[in-house]
């Protein structure tokens, strides 16, 4: 399809550099994304990633910040002990009528 601007990926390093020159370098963000050739605007927003996340800001496609990742497996942990409280209290109603 002609015309469709196709979206630049940058890489982590790519923008910790980037946010380096603003935050370390003492530029503007305007500065920076005019020699870098980023738009202004993902500039200001990785500077929030950095200055929210730190090290851990950009984490990459498909991949999660740690405290992320770990919200992740609780709540899948979770998931599969309501499913043994579940079978457990069925369990529990079965033997009940039934006896031993």
């Amino acid at each position: 399809m002609e015309g469709e601007k196709k979206r630049k990926r940058y890489d982590k390093q790519f923008k910790f550099d980037a946010i380096q020159l603003i935050v370390e370098g003492g530029r503007s963000v305007a500065s920076v994304a005019r020699d870098l050739g980023v738009n202004e605007n993902s500039l200001h927003y990785w500077k929030r990633q950095f200055k929210n996340d730190g090290k851990d800001a950009f984490p990459g496609h498909g991949k999660l910040k740690p405290e992320d990742e770990e919200l992740r497996r609780l709540r899948r942990e979770l998931e599969v002990v309501k499913e043994e409280r579940d079978i457990l209290k069925k369990a529990i109603a079965f033997f009940a009528k039934h006896g031993t």
